[in-house]
Order: C-alpha cells, then sequence, then structure tokens
C-alpha cells in the first residue's frame, strides 16, 4: 500500500490553525517568505494558496477588509485585474497550463473559505488534472512544494517575465 504524507494540512483538517483575525488582514504583516506573499501592490498583493488545488495556485488579495467586490474601490480593483493578467502570464510561463481558472466565491453560500474578505483564485489547469486520486481520493497530489512554488513565481516576477 503507498502513503501520501501532508502533514501540512493537519493544522487545516483539525481546524488547529483558526485564528482570531482575519488571514488576508494578517498575511501583509509577516515577512513575504512566511506569509508566502509573491507581490505587493499598492491595494493588492499576490499570496500562494497554502492549500492549493494545483501548483502555482495563487490569489489577489485587496488590503482592505471587504466582503464584496461592489464595495472595493475602483483603483484597487483594477490593479487586482492588472495584478490577475500578470499571474495568468506567470503561469502560463512557469507551468504551461492547458488553461487557467479565475474565480471568486464571494460570501459563505458560494464557498468563500474566507467569507469577509474578497480574493481572486487564479491556478493554472491540466486536461485530466482531476484524476483518480483527487475524484475518488479526495486526495491532491502536489508534485512542488510550497517553498519552490514561491520562490519560482517570485523569481519570475522579479526577472519581469510575466
Amino acid at each position: 500500500m503507498d502513503y501520501l504524507w501532508t502533514p501540512w494540512r493537519y493544522a487545516y483538517v483539525t481546524g488547529a490553525d483558526t485564528t482570531a483575525g482575519c488571514i488576508f488582514c494578517d498575511a501583509p504583516k509577516q515577512s513575504d517568505q512566511q506569509a508566502r506573499i509573491v507581490h505587493r501592490g499598492r491595494d493588492c498583493y499576490v499570496i500562494l494558496n497554502t492549500y492549493p488545488y494545483t501548483n502555482g495556485h495563487v490569489m489577489v488579495v485587496p488590503y482592505a477588509h471587504l466582503d464584496e467586490l461592489q464595495k472595493l474601490p475602483g483603483d484597487a480593483a483594477r490593479e487586482m485585474m492588472v495584478l490577475t493578467q500578470k499571474m495568468e502570464a506567470v503561469l502560463r510561463k512557469l507551468y504551461a497550463p492547458d488553461g487557467i481558472n479565475l474565480g471568486m466565491n464571494i460570501g459563505k453560500a458560494a464557498g468563500a473559505g474566507v467569507a469577509g474578505h474578497i480574493h481572486m483564485h487564479i491556478l493554472p489547469r491540466w486536461v485530466a488534472d482531476a484524476n483518480f486520486v483527487s475524484v475518488i481520493g479526495e486526495t491532491r497530489v502536489l508534485p512542488e512544494a510550497l517553498e519552490v512554488t514561491w520562490e519560482r513565481i517570485r523569481q519570475a516576477l522579479v526577472m519581469g517575465n510575466g
């Protein structure tokens, strides 16, 4: 029998990583590496998803704690879209995906894991990436460590490859 070890998910599964504050408000107070922030803009930042669907799964997050897109000021909304476009380019170059998923889940009923703070998901997708392990086993197999993903994306942004 094969085993897939994912000890970093234990905190998530048990709720041990629940904090009293907002994870998206707290992240910018940490170092980029500690928070896995790959880029800081004026109104928004880009952060790796700690529990990604695929390698390269990032989120564009406004600094402002807002629960609805319509509340986001125009400048921040524009920066969010510009960063989304930039991350699409970076992910296409680094991972050569067959497609890209973009999305926001606004509100708990819509599936938002953090319902009080809007954020845009950008993630590379490949044909048949929802394989047997994901569908039947409800387990994701990610071949690249988050630290490696963080470094690759940061380097691509610094080098202007996106």
